[in-house]
């Protein structure tokens, strides 16, 4: 499951595209995720964000820049969607992202590229961004102890230490990053024990970190854990918006309406390779928690199973934005607080022979941490709804109001590497 670091990584590396080189950006030459994207007035096609340009790979094949397992994968990612790019095996996205970080490097193979930059290249503030893949499935755990002890008034239930527990999502209501979040309708217990149907009164986010799935597996078929990664193509941010009261009204099955009505997640998909800097060792599970079951445990996903990834939320009200005032921080977590590796999320989730298909989704449920800037939710935040969250100017919170935009980034951070980002993450609330 080891992902080696190569010259891809080289911190030294600079790119003919002056924007990469911005030691603030998201889009460093050593990141390349893969996305779609969607030119004035053009269709759906894949592209490579690399600084504030999105690198057109039909535009690459056209001028005849790759070959060999490079070329099949840039026809493959060349298309409306990522599919069957994720669908082929991890030694051909590999030999793609070699192929550009040579194409769009200062030296070498660069200058080729480079006299050709106008056909190769599209300012990525003139594109739509478009979801990365076909998503058919999507799942979301819940991984992060933290938070279920703050949701479950200070106890977890002991499944949650035996197994990563998750629910069955909808992939038809996920979107990119821009979206509008309507506020959902629903029945929740009104007053003097009425049940009432109507807007969704507490309106929540939650910060989550996503997988998509690349290479499936046949039905019937489990998912080794120590191939487990081999199956995880690459990572984007994700919110979980969450209709809390419609949510625990409902809850007799499992999460259902208070769930469904809109995931949001970042628009580009940052490859198991980029990330190979950032891998850190799984979450210390504490001497007294129960030993981790056979078919979850592998020794190199104990010892490089996490991901160091700083994770923030930031909230903007209508009254913030006429001021002018920037966005407010409100969560500051990291990856590395989850329980479960996503290794042995995706191994649990085909333990039974479920069959899992490239573009699948699955988050890792809500990023929260021991620290109280590391509640990733209002509920948490709020303390279960008896604390508003306090803003600029007076202005409170206790659950998102209309007009309220939440913003998720991510940041993958390592001394003596450079750092990569996973583009925006937001939404705006609209009324009912």
């Amino acid at each position: 499951m080891t992902t080696e670091i190569n010259e891809t990584h080289d911190p030294a590396r600079r790119s003919w595209v002056t924007s990469a080189n911005d030691p603030g950006g998201d889009f460093p030459i050593q990141n390349l995720p893969f996305g779609v994207f969607r030119r004035t007035g053009g269709q759906p096609q894949g592209g490579v964000a690399i600084g504030d340009q999105v690198f057109d790979l039909a535009a690459g094949v056209r001028e005849g820049l790759f070959e060999g397992d490079a070329l099949a994968a840039a026809r493959a990612a060349a298309g409306e969607t990522l599919n069957p790019l994720m669908a082929m095996e991890p030694r051909f996205t590999s030999a793609l992202r070699r192929r550009l970080s040579e194409l769009l490097s200062l030296e070498g193979a660069g200058e080729t590229a480079r006299t050709r930059a106008e056909a190769l290249l599209a300012p990525m503030a003139g594109c739509v961004l478009e979801l990365p893949a076909a998503i058919g499935d999507y799942t979301d755990f819940s991984c992060s102890t933290h938070h279920m002890l703050r949701m479950g008034g200070g106890t977890v239930r002991p499944v949650f230490l035996q197994l990563p527990v998750g629910y069955h999502g909808r992939a038809s209501s996920v979107r990119v990053s821009g979206a509008e979040v309507r506020r959902p309708l629903g029945q929740v217990a009104g007053k003097d024990g009425q049940v009432v149907f109507g807007p969704e009164p507490q309106l929540d986010f939650e910060l989550e970190f996503a997988a998509f799935v690349g290479r499936g597996n046949a039905l019937g078929q489990p998912i080794p854990i120590a191939q487990a990664e081999d199956h995880i193509f690459g990572y984007c941010l994700l919110n979980d918006w969450s209709a809390r009261a419609i949510q625990f009204f409902e809850m007799a099955l499992g999460p259902f309406l208070g769930k469904s009505f809109l995931t949001t997640i970042s628009p580009w998909v940052v490859t198991r390779e980029a990330m190979a800097p950032f891998r850190t060792a799984a979450f210390g599970r504490p001497e007294s928690d129960p030993s981790i079951p056979a078919y979850l445990t592998d020794e190199a996903d104990r010892r490089e199973g996490g991901l160091d990834v700083r994770l923030e939320v930031f909230l903007s009200t209508e009254a913030m934005r006429r001021r002018r005032d920037p966005p407010q921080r409100i969560v500051a977590s990291n990856f590395r607080n989850i329980y479960w590796t996503l290794a042995q999320m995706l191994t649990h989730h085909a333990s039974n022979g479920c069959d899992l298909h490239p573009g699948d989704l699955f988050a890792s449920g809500t990023v929260s941490g021991p620290e109280d800037e590391a509640k990733a939710c209002l509920m948490e935040a709020n303390e279960r709804g008896s604390r508003a969250l306090p803003l600029p100017d007076g202005e409170t919170r206790l659950w998102l109001e209309d007009g309220d935009e939440v913003r998720i980034r991510g940041k993958a951070m390592k001394d003596g590497f450079v750092s990569i980002g996973f583009g925006p993450c937001d939404g705006r609330v609209i009324p009912a």
